[in-house]
This record gives C-alpha cells, sequence and structure tokens, in this order.
C-alpha cells in the first residue's frame, strides 16, 4: 500500500485542492477537499474508490452547504444519486469540473492513446452532471492536449503529467504546489 498526498493549485483564480490517494493493489481510493474562491465560491469533499486499473467505481461529492452527489459505476451504465441515467451509458469516466485529477482518469481509461471520449461530466459549482465530449492529443513524454468538444467546445489546454499519471500542470487552470 502507498499513500501519497497532492495538491494543486487555480491558476486562473484563487482556489487550491489538497488530495490524499492511497492505492493497493486491487485498488485506490482518493480524498481531496477543493476550496474555489472564484466568481462563484464553493468548498467541495470528494471521495472517490477505483479499481486496481484507476476506473472510478464510486464517487459521493460534498458539498459545505450540505449538498451531495453520489455517482456511481453500474455494469452498463451509472447510478446518481441512486437512480439509473441511461443517457450516462456511454459515458467513460467521470470529470469533475474543479479538479484536475480527472485528466489522468480518462487517459488511463484511454490506455494512454490519443483518442476522443464521452465522459461524464460534472459541474462542480451546482453538482449537475451531463455527457461531455473531449479528446486527447498526444503532444510529446508526459505532455497532451486537451481539447473539450462538448460542454465547453472549443476549449483546449496544454497538461503535463508526472511518471504516475497525475497532473503536473494544465495551462491556464491548474498547477502542482
Amino acid at each position: 500500500m502507498t499513500e501519497q498526498t497532492y495538491r494543486w493549485r487555480r491558476l486562473d483564480h484563487p482556489g487550491l485542492e489538497l488530495m490524499r490517494i492511497t492505492a493497493r493493489e486491487d485498488a485506490v481510493e482518493a480524498r481531496s477537499t477543493i476550496i474555489d474562491a472564484g466568481e462563484t465560491p464553493f468548498a467541495l469533499r470528494c471521495h472517490w474508490r477505483l479499481d486496481g486499473d484507476w476506473r472510478s467505481r464510486l464517487l459521493r461529492i460534498e458539498r459545505e452547504d450540505g449538498h451531495s452527489l453520489t455517482i456511481e459505476r453500474r455494469e452498463h451504465g451509472w447510478r446518481i444519486d441512486g437512480e439509473e441515467r441511461p443517457e450516462l451509458a456511454d459515458c467513460l469516466e467521470i470529470d469533475v469540473s474543479a479538479t484536475p485529477f480527472c485528466n489522468g482518469l480518462a487517459l488511463r481509461g484511454l490506455k494512454h492513446q490519443p483518442s476522443e471520449l464521452t465522459a461524464l461530466y460534472v459541474d462542480a459549482a451546482d453538482l449537475s452532471v451531463q455527457p461531455s465530449r473531449q479528446r486527447y492529443d498526444f503532444v510529446g513524454p508526459q505532455r497532451w492536449r486537451y481539447v473539450d468538444l462538448g460542454v465547453a467546445d472549443g476549449f483546449r489546454a496544454l497538461l503535463d503529467f508526472d511518471t504516475d499519471g497525475l497532473v503536473m500542470r494544465y495551462e491556464g487552470l491548474f498547477e502542482r504546489v
């Protein structure tokens, strides 16, 4: 078992995430606290349960105002707050808007091959969910270009990853501290 702590700061406005990842051979658990002091400030606690291949199995998000969201991967799709959501069945992985952690999960899901995917996008400010298309283009060793083809259509950013597959720098939005 290994435990590691990561911190990311926002680059576009004040904000910080503190994440603790515990990895075992057959499962990974990640717990984070996110404070976003942007135009619509919020704070979140996220608890991820991943399988040994780093695929999301369960995510619980709690906002400081008491609102929460539970996302669970099922055999043929996703369950949101206990309710089956067939329109999310094609989603490969979860993408929470307030953390760069998700980009590493998406790349693992794509087996580190340039490709497109549909993500289960979570707007962290209001905890709404919807499918959203994304593309990852290989740029160089540990560097990828993220292209949003859905919710934020046309948005692009360069992402630098460490050797563990976690974001070091997300152009214009996040950087590891």
